[in-house]
């Protein structure tokens, strides 16, 4: 059954559906696979992403985007159906990995559950978006994605932070424990540099949730939904840390309002 693009299929003219590209967020082309095995679907959303400026490679299962990225690794995102004929689009994130192919993953639903959101970002894929929500909230994220993917969230003229055990490049977006690559991703190396850079305070959700994507931005359910996803990411990196250390503790909780790195920073070099 053919899934509605969103809920505005019968709006009038200037509903979101007739925004221009440049009121979506403009600017450079951004190249987007987009795995759907529904047909009618897939030719309708890859139509209005590309109205919106999108180059957009349509593909109809996991296996087909693999057998794409195999040949051409150039795309900026992919766009991921949670639930495909052949399983689980999530099923898919391990392949990726393996062939350490790291392009940012958006995954597309109509099924839109908390518990699925927290696996899709436990496992690795930066947003989770309802296609109830259209098709311009898709491209908008979109374009938010790609744009923090492609460098660090600190100056470029401040090229390493040094906090105890940590070091922080942040001229290549790199956070090394005891001299070990923590292998994090741009989005956890930016909510680790904001907590580092104020380092001993505790930070918001919001503020944490901020500087990753834009002030009074909101996903998940309801209003407060943003603290999913940091407590998400917040896990993540831990994980990540304490792959390295066992006794890593250094990100402590303030149950409800944020979170801090423990240590003070040296001198910034």
């Amino acid at each position: 059954m053919s899934t509605p693009l969103n809920e505005h299929d019968n709006a009038s003219p200037n509903s979101l559906l007739d925004f221009r590209r440049d009121e979506i967020g403009g600017g450079d082309h951004i190249r987007a696979i987009l795995v759907d095995d529904d047909d009618d679907y897939r030719e309708a959303a890859t139509a209005e992403l590309e109205h919106f400026g999108f180059e957009v490679v349509p593909v109809p299962s996991g296996e087909a985007m693999l057998d794409h990225l195999e040949r051409d690794q150039s795309a900026d995102v992919i766009i991921l159906d949670w639930k495909l004929q052949a399983g689980l689009g999530i099923d898919f994130l391990p392949q990726l990995h393996d062939r350490g192919i790291t392009l940012p993953v958006v995954f597309l639903t109509g099924v839109p559950t908390t518990a699925y959101e927290y696996a899709a970002l436990d496992g690795g894929a930066v947003d989770f978006v309802d296609k109830a929500r259209g098709i311009p909230i898709l491209a908008k994220r979109l374009r938010l994605i790609v744009q923090l993917s492609k460098g660090p969230a600190a100056p470029a003229s401040q090229e390493t932070l040094q906090c105890g055990k940590l070091l922080l490049r942040t001229d290549i977006g790199r956070a090394y424990w005891d001299g070990k690559d923590a292998d994090l991703t741009v989005t956890e190396f930016k909510i680790i540099y904001l907590l580092v850079s104020r380092a001993g305070e505790y930070v918001t959700y919001r503020s944490i949730y901020d500087c990753v994507h834009h002030a009074g931005f909101v996903a998940g359910s309801g209003e407060e939904g943003f603290r999913t996803n940091v407590r998400s990411s917040i896990k993540r990196i831990r994980n990540k840390f304490r792959g390295l250390d066992a006794r890593f503790s250094e990100i402590e909780n303030y149950p409800a309002f944020g979170y801090r790195w423990h240590s003070a920073p040296a001198e910034a070099r």
